[in-house]
């Protein structure tokens, strides 16, 4: 690991490492101040999904990142994990399709269902 690998890519890098599913990351820096990016991806099992958030967590740890805080590691059925400027999602497929966090965290100009109103 390379001491310029940036945040981003270092969770990018621990995920494919653990051939997460259907990786999208959301430039989130003109919608919230909490972080930079947001990474979401699916795994296949439970198991699975803790083992990506495992990873991630390691990586980031031998890098020098602390994670600020994780979330649902008991159910394993989304895990989240804040590594500040980057917050990782992780998901089984069905939660994932339920609460659609990308289509919530799109910009405004790019949402299809946004009316002028506001002009």
């Amino acid at each position: 690991m390379s001491s310029d690998q940036t945040l981003l890519d270092l969770v990018l890098n621990a995920l494919d490492e653990m051939k997460a599913n259907n990786v999208a990351n959301l430039d989130v820096r003109g919608l919230t101040s909490i972080a930079d990016d947001m990474v979401i991806a699916s795994g296949t099992s439970n198991r699975h999904v803790k083992a990506m958030a495992d990873n991630v967590l390691e990586q980031a740890k031998k890098a020098g990142y602390a994670a600020l805080g994780t979330e649902g590691e008991k159910g394993s059925e989304w895990i989240l994990v804040d590594l500040g400027d980057v917050i990782v999602h992780l998901m089984l497929p069905a939660t994932r399709e339920f609460y659609d966090l990308e289509r919530l965290w799109k910009t405004p100009e790019h949402h299809p269902d946004r009316s002028s109103r506001d002009a």
